[in-house]
């Protein structure tokens, strides 16, 4: 059996756009509902989401059958989670809170197995289809995307050198955490903040790294696309679901 072939990974490396959808719902029926809805991938968290190991297996068996990859959050930049989202298939992963360069390095080795890093083997995992994989040990990186958090006004001073560690995928900015890092809590639209947000993008073009950002605001998700960001969430299943359901019942109920 050959090595599962990581789309969004390899589509953020040739520079095309990829649409993505933040669940948080930590349900199965929901990920798989929007799994077949024509997004490009799916974030599916544990950092302010009640997901655990098993959760998120569920859910990534219930998007197999979907049109969108799948990225998990793990809750932090931490060896053991790397490891356990890995065993269970994740090739794509989230990391928050990621502040320097050296932070970006050790990520990058715990998804990778000795010698070039310090991931747990294990040669029966979901991973390699249970063993089937040929060579799954020594070709899983080829497959493996990291991407980092970068979500204060000190790790932006070190983005390049950040995005430039060896087996960086691309940088996500964080606009919620990002604004408050500014003094401007729950706003990211200050000028301020907007100007980072404009500015991180330009400097993760010039070193070749895909930038990622998170909006619920379709202008602003265009705005950012037309800044250069690649991977764009324009969108979370907890947003949709109150939205429509308040709307609903307000036209039924003008009162409420």
């Amino acid at each position: 059996m050959d090595m599962p072939r990581n789309h969004f990974k390899h589509a953020i490396a040739k520079g095309q756009l990829q649409i993505g959808l933040w669940c948080s719902l930590c349900s199965t029926v929901a990920t798989e509902i929007v799994s077949h809805s024509g997004y490009d991938w799916l974030l599916l968290d544990t950092e302010h989401s009640p997901n655990d190991v098993p959760d998120i297996l569920a859910q990534l068996q219930a998007a197999q059958s979907g049109t969108a990859s799948c990225i998990v959050r793990p809750a932090w930049n931490d060896m053991v989670l790397i490891k356990r989202y890995l065993d269970i298939g994740a090739q794509t992963l989230l990391l928050p809170f990621v502040q320097t360069p050296e932070e970006a390095k050790r990520a990058v080795e715990w998804t990778r197995y000795p010698p070039k890093g310090m991931r747990g083997i294990t040669g029966s995992g979901r991973a390699s289809r249970y063993g089937r994989v040929k060579d799954y040990l020594k070709n899983a990186s080829s497959e493996i995307c990291v991407l980092v958090q970068v979500e204060t006004r000190e790790a932006l001073k070190q983005i390049e050198a950040i995005a430039s560690v060896e087996g960086i995928d691309g940088v996500f900015i964080g606009p919620n955490d990002l604004s408050a890092s500014f003094g401007h809590i729950g706003n990211w639209g200050h000028a301020e903040v907007q100007d980072a947000i404009q500015d991180a993008a330009q400097k993760l073009k010039k070193v070749g790294k895909a930038a990622g950002i998170l909006t619920p605001n379709e202008e602003e998700a265009k705005k950012f696309i037309q800044w250069g960001y690649t991977f764009v969430a324009v969108g979370a299943d907890i947003g949709l679901l109150a939205k429509n359901a308040d709307g609903l019942a307000k036209r039924f109920k003008p009162g409420t």
